[in-house]
């Protein structure tokens, strides 16, 4: 960013290497990934790459309110799109920092899956909304301009 009154835009902090589920994989395959990988949760593509859904771990802790958890058959507790929230809002590419911020105030969300041509692109966190701020801040800093005291003025 070379310009410091540029407003960055989601394509310039979205995450583009995503962990992302199958709407048929297991809901026990998808706690696995969520709990291995260290993450809050995973947009859910078809085989076409489209966004159908996000599975968060708000998501997965439905299963213990499954009757088949209960009934001792955590084997057939559901699949992914049994439990995923299906998908509401989703952002475009081009979408600025502020507007994702505003988002992120006033809605319970932690992640906006990043849709262009109603493909999936990216996802943009809260977090990745703090690390665009940090780096606006730096570029917006006053850079000092100390004189050379080796050449006369």
């Amino acid at each position: 960013m070379t310009d410091p009154h540029r407003v960055l835009t989601a394509r310039d902090i979205m995450t583009t290497s995503l962990h992302t589920l199958g709407p048929d994989a297991s809901i026990f395959e998808a706690i696995q990934l969520l709990t291995t990988k260290e993450i809050s949760g995973a947009p859910v593509v078809n085989g076409e790459g489209r966004l159908v859904g996000v599975l968060s771990e708000l998501d997965c802790l439905r299963v213990l309110s499954s009757d088949e958890f209960y009934a001792g058959q955590q084997q057939e507790a559901g699949t992914v799109k049994d439990f995923m929230t299906v998908t509401g809002q989703t952002i475009p590419p081009d979408m600025g920092i502020y507007a994702i911020a505003h988002y992120f105030l006033t809605k319970p969300v932690r992640r906006l899956p990043v849709v262009d041509e109603e493909r999936l692109v990216g996802q943009v966190s809260r977090r990745d909304v703090l690390r665009g701020i940090q780096k606006m801040s730096k570029e917006r800093l006053p850079h000092k301009h100390y004189p050379d005291y080796r050449e006369p003025a």
